[in-house]
């Protein structure tokens, strides 16, 4: 069982790095090779979630890589892996052959890959690794158009905040280490420590999966992140990256709890994102953008369902959105091809046009309108009611936000089923980027079962996670005739202008300037202390270092001048004397024999004197 999760974490993360080794000479054979890959992890992932495999391997002394695969990492392992391999099927039938598709296809394998390590992974050095994976492969994706400078520029912004967010998770390591409860730094160790350092955990993991999911103040980078490819922005709001903070927080619960604080934060979070975001979802126009704020705000879901311990709800809220989300992108994707747009006005008819497109997405649409009798409504009322336990306030909070799913997605089917705009002839749409749609719509029919009993509670037991709240009858029928009127409202509503201020609905057009007030709280400052910083080098080490250099040669100018001469003169002085020393010294070498005995005479006459004298 052990070859089970080496095999489904090292097959797309090898192929992957294979395809983008080999460059563009891969670029025929990446599709296929790519769907092959994601179709036998499909598999893998599948035989491991009924298996539950672990697996270990030395990394470092007491700090060992461990993989695992429990309930809710199986779960997410199918998911991700069934996510991946309709995107990589829509993928290969509707990208360029004139792309870099080698590149395109390995980027997407790694960034698979990196999130089924990121499930599986057991102690925080090996999420650290693959959570900093996935964190270069969404920044290479989202500007995988790199001669566009706004594309790299969103790119760079999705990374820079993210990777400001995942500074949390280094914190949490270090304070576990410095806890010195688990040496191993296992997830499921971390409620052991004891304060200061629970706190300092609880706070950088939280702060990781904030960055991490896109919530409240990180949400901002999400919209950033629709300048890549659509298939790109289908895996990335579906089933990786973004879920990821969410699992993360699902996956740490007794974490939460433990600390005493982090289950309300994580909570009352989760609750203000969905709603905000969900204002800021019906505020735009622009169709990916729309699913962007949309992405936030259900992911909001999740992380309410992690911080009211309604682990259940939060998972099938992730399975079901995971659906429903990269068929509302791919849809998305699809039609911005074929009709060069993605603006909602110049949408209309667009479902029409293409009428299989038009009814999956419709499909998906219902799926997060929350809708009876689809999953997403059924999953939801699983999630509240964990908020209804915890407070009735955040309940009505959450409620609220639901009502706005219904509002944002109805907004978004109605624009593409009124008659159709005068448009030059659009570009079909191939078959086989059709197909993954329609899986993918069957998808959110099937999930239909699992949100209620009795598939429900079988969810539950292999999550094991015991005293999950139970909804009752009144508050599946509250949510869902709710949800059906704000559609009707919305429906009727149509295009006519909300009754807000102008300077609302600009701002949360503009995803409530978070943007923005990042700019001038950290990277303004930021900016003027490095163009102060460059200032100062310019005008003052770059001139110390001048000076110095200057003054340097001055003192070997006058070194050359003074000292030199100096030192030449004394050693021409004593050359001169040595050498006048040496025409005396060679005065009485005649080569005579009596005058050497003279001088030998006379020497000892003058020592002997002084030895007389001495004494």
């Amino acid at each position: 069982m052990s070859a089970l999760l080496w095999a489904l974490v090292a097959l797309p993360l090898g192929a992957g790095a294979v395809l983008l080794v080999v460059g563009r000479r891969a670029d025929h054979a990446a599709p296929p090779v790519a769907v092959a890959v994601a179709a036998a992890a499909l598999g893998l992932a599948i035989a491991a979630a009924f298996r539950h495999p672990a697996v270990g391997a030395p990394l470092l002394d007491g700090l060992p890589v461990r993989l695992t695969v429990d309930g809710l990492s199986g779960l997410l392992a199918v998911t991700v892996t069934a996510a991946t391999l309709a995107v990589l099927l829509f993928s290969a039938a509707e990208f360029g052959t004139g792309e870099a598709r080698a590149r395109f296809f390995g980027l997407m394998l790694l960034f698979a890959g990196s999130m089924l390590v990121t499930v599986t992974a057991a102690t925080l050095p090996v999420l650290l690794m693959a959570w900093e994976i996935m964190g270069a492969t969404s920044w290479a994706l989202i500007g995988y158009w790199w001669r566009d400078p706004n594309r790299t520029s969103a790119a760079d912004t999705a990374f820079l905040t993210t990777r400001t967010a995942d500074l949390g998770l280094y914190l949490a390591a270090g304070a576990a280490l410095a806890s010195g409860r688990d040496t191993t730094l296992s997830l499921e160790g971390l409620a052991r420590a004891d304060d200061p350092w629970l706190s300092l955990i609880t706070a950088g993991v939280i702060a990781s999966a904030f960055g991490k999911s896109a919530q409240l103040p990180f949400s901002f980078w999400l919209s950033k992140a629709m300048q890549g490819p659509s298939p790109v922005s289908a895996l990335l709001h579906s089933a990786t990256m973004v879920v990821a903070g969410a699992y993360l927080l699902l996956r740490t619960g007794p974490l939460l709890d433990a600390s005493g604080w982090g289950d309300d934060v994580v909570a009352w979070t989760g609750a203000a994102t969905a709603l905000c975001l969900g204002l800021v979802a019906v505020a735009q126009t622009d169709l990916k953008q729309l699913l962007a704020a949309s992405t936030c705000a259900q992911i909001g879901f999740m992380v309410l369902a992690a911080g009211t311990d309604a682990t259940s709800g939060g998972t099938l809220q992730l399975i079901a959105h995971a659906a429903a989300k990269s068929l509302l992108f791919l849809a998305a994707g699809a039609w911005l091809t074929a009709l060069g747009t993605q603006q909602l006005r110049e949408l209309l008819g667009a479902a029409r046009h293409h009428r299989t497109v038009g009814l999956a997405f419709t499909m998906a649409a219902l799926s997060l309108a929350g809708l009876p009798p689809l999953a997403l409504w059924a999953a939801k009322d699983v999630l509240l009611a964990g908020a209804l336990e915890t407070s009735p306030w955040l309940y009505g909070v959450a409620l609220a936000a639901a009502l706005l799913s219904a509002v944002y997605s109805t907004k978004a089917a109605w624009y593409v089923w009124q008659p159709a705009v005068p448009r030059p002839e659009a570009r079909r749409i191939p078959g086989g980027a059709v197909v993954p749609l329609v899986l993918l719509a069957l998808a959110c029919l099937a999930l239909t079962p699992v949100a209620f009993p009795p598939l429900r509670d079988n969810v539950g037991r292999a999550l094991a996670s015991a005293g999950q709240p139970d909804p009752r009858v009144w508050e599946f029928v509250l949510s869902g005739v709710l949800a059906l009127l704000a559609a009707a409202v919305t429906w009727t509503w149509a295009t006519r202008p909300l009754p807000l201020p102008a300077r609302a609905k600009s701002g949360f057009a503009d995803w409530l300037l978070f943007e923005r007030a990042a700019h001038v709280l950290l990277v303004g400052p930021v900016m003027r202390l490095a163009r102060a910083a460059a200032a100062f080098d310019d005008r003052v080490v770059d001139r110390a270092v001048d000076g110095s250099a200057a003054a340097a040669m001055r003192f070997a100018r006058w070194t050359d001048g003074v000292l030199e001469r100096a030192v030449d003169s004394s050693v021409a002085s004593v050359a001169a004397g040595t050498r006048a020393l040496g025409q005396w010294a060679r005065r009485p070498q005649t080569g005579q024999l009596h005058q050497y005995l003279a001088q030998a005479v006379a020497a000892f006459t003058v020592l002997a004197v002084v030895i007389v004298l001495v004494r």
